[in-house]
């Protein structure tokens, strides 16, 4: 069976505190973990009124410890943001706590604009240019001991030594992680849900370039997907449509709380924003079980994804855990009679 795992934002909802979002997060990785996932990602965003969670590490030990089962992990850390010795640091304690259940998710992104990211940085020196490579590769190191005679980090350890790093992710939405993730022998997964790089060239990229490293010795791609799965087709559309919304005024500047579906019922859309809702649906798959979980098999086969991950912005939090409830229902179903 195609494994489906979950990316869970952390979604602050319209009319609620932003901290009852992190406690949704614990109870849907619960049930996410009662399902059969494989894994729970948390992603790391600042500044966003939208998202309630700028540390997953500190949400990674959170849901470890509330499941049994359950892969947990960073979808991502955003290296730009952090010491790459911090990094290590915090994923080892992971590791050590929750052995074997850790995943370490990391971007070249900073996750949010460009003044949150100025007031992140460790020294504010106004830098120019990307440095994600040069942090990947001093994280690297860490793992490794590779630094060279002489270097000043030869003589700090990045505790506790005893325990390894987390499997090591690339994240991304073009063909730059994916060619990366393939030199360096490391898993990919790839951000279907606001990319506009086309994922069969992503993936195909990631498969045919790769090189086995000590991280892994074959590829392995996952492709993250948005999905809003209800009982009925009408129950589905009404659930979408606070993410309708929440995208349309999201692409123009305003990121606020997810919008119930009876603010989206009221909200008076233009003929021109219902055809910016048709169109952004390519990125978002709505329906029922079945219906849905066909398309995202067939969609996974097709890109080359070894495993999928789902986001969902529903706002009504019982339909949100049912929704992943019955496209792991379906997703089974659709597995045996292939």
């Amino acid at each position: 069976m195609l494994p489906l795992s979950v990316l869970d934002l952390s979604f602050v909802r319209s009319g609620h505190p932003p901290s009852a979002a992190l406690h949704e997060t614990i109870a849907l990785a619960k049930t996410c973990d009662a399902a059969g996932y494989r894994r729970y990602w948390l992603a790391e965003h600042h500044n966003l009124p939208s998202v309630a969670s700028p540390a997953p590490e500190i949400m990674i030990g959170q849901v470890a410890a509330a499941t049994s089962r359950i892969r947990v992990g960073s979808g991502g850390v955003m290296l730009p943001n952090h010491s790459p010795l911090m990094v290590a640091e915090r994923f080892r304690v992971l590791e050590g706590l929750f052995p074997d259940r850790i995943d370490l998710g990391v971007g070249r992104a900073p996750g949010t604009d460009g003044v949150t990211a100025y007031a992140l940085r460790r020294h504010q020196e106004g830098r120019e240019g990307d440095d994600f490579l040069e942090k990947l590769q001093e994280l690297i190191l860490w793992e490794t001991g590779g630094f060279p005679e002489g270097h000043p980090f030869r003589r700090v350890s990045a505790m506790p030594t005893d325990v390894k790093l987390p499997p090591i992710w690339l994240l991304g939405s073009s063909g730059y992680s994916a060619r990366l993730a393939a030199q360096v022998g490391m898993g990919f997964a790839f951000a279907h849900h606001f990319a506009t790089h086309p994922v069969d060239d992503a993936m195909l990229t990631y498969k045919e370039a790769f090189q086995p490293s000590v991280w892994m010795d074959k590829p392995w791609s996952i492709l993250a997907v948005a999905a809003v799965i209800g009982e009925t087709a009408e129950e589905a559309e009404r659930l979408a449509s606070s993410q309708d919304l929440n995208r349309l005024k999201r692409d123009r500047g305003e990121f606020g709380p997810i919008p119930s579906p009876e603010e989206a019922a009221a909200y008076p859309y233009t003929e021109f924003e219902r055809q910016t809702i048709r169109r952004n649906r390519d990125r978002l798959f709505v329906g029922t079980p079945d219906e849905v979980a066909k398309t995202l098999v067939a969609f996974a086969d097709s890109a080359r994804a070894d495993e999928l991950m789902i986001t969902s912005a529903i706002y009504d939090q019982p339909a949100r855990h049912r929704s992943y409830e019955l496209l792991m229902e379906a997703v089974r179903r659709v597995s045996v009679t292939a």
